[in-house]
């Protein structure tokens, strides 16, 4: 009896270990699976490629990008894990010693941009468009193009300022919803431009649309802290730029298509 007993205890024993077994073997295939499947950083699909995207940071340099004034990009923008970032540890006024805004070397006129940041704690940058470069003329590449907001909305001074938040069409839309992440996460941003039509996306949400160019484009430059910039917002063409306020901001997954 005592035998027999063994042996049953034996038997399920084992026949309990080798399901064990089975369920460790299919999680850790799952796990495989997904991290196939997962999308990589910094990187195009075949199908993105037939769409005819490009990337506009390869995740390993600053190829493609200079500081406006048609400069080399400064030493403060750096690569990391994957990342194009600001380090803001030497700041220098309300800039970085050696950062400075960074733009593409293409022009685009009708595009879909799509990139991911992430901006530290307070702090404050933006993604600029449509600028026209010609820094003799114009200080600041804001002179000229406008700007998707990139803020810490819960600790940044500008937060309090309305068309001055996360996704705002900076001093000139407000977002129609919010839908940024804290400070230190990440967020997905889509700027798209077609004959004047454009449209901000943030996190999957169109949070900005409106017409450029026409009568009441120049009623909201009229109505902004850009109504003493005669060309600001009048560029239908122009470079995409990455703002260096002062403040420690990363992108990666910049890609662009022509529309």
């Amino acid at each position: 009896m005592f035998k027999n007993v063994l042996i049953a205890c034996s038997s399920a024993v084992l026949f309990a270990c080798n399901n064990e077994n089975k369920g460790t073997e299919k999680s850790e295939g799952d796990s495989a699976t997904a991290t196939i499947s997962a999308p990589m950083n910094n990187t195009l699909t075949d199908d993105e490629k037939k769409e005819g995207w490009e990337l506009l940071f390869d995740g390993a340099t600053t190829n493609g990008w200079h500081r406006y004034g048609n400069t080399p990009v400064g030493a403060a923008w750096k690569v990391a894990d994957g990342n194009l970032f600001l380090d803001a540890a030497n700041k220098k006024d309300w800039q970085v010693r050696d950062g400075g805004d960074i733009l593409t070397d293409n022009e685009y006129d009708n595009f879909d941009l799509k990139l991911d940041w992430k901006i530290d704690t307070s702090g404050n940058s933006g993604i600029i468009f449509y600028i026209f470069e010609d820094s003799v003329k114009y200080q600041w590449p804001w002179y000229t193009g406008m700007e998707m907001q990139v803020l810490d909305n819960n600790g940044h001074p500008d937060a309090k300022i309305i068309k001055h938040r996360a996704g705002d069409l900076y001093d000139l839309i407000s977002s129609s919803k919010e839908t940024v992440k804290p400070a230190l996460e990440w967020n997905m941003a889509e700027i798209k431009c077609l004959n004047g039509k454009l449209d901000l996306f943030l996190n999957g949400e169109n949070v900005v649309s409106t017409t450029l160019w026409d009568d009441n484009w120049k009623k909201l430059i009229a109505g902004s802290k850009f109504k003493s910039m005669p060309d600001f917002g009048t560029y239908k063409k122009g470079r995409i730029g990455l703002q260096d306020h002062g403040n420690t901001v990363w992108y990666r997954n910049i890609k662009i298509r022509k529309l």
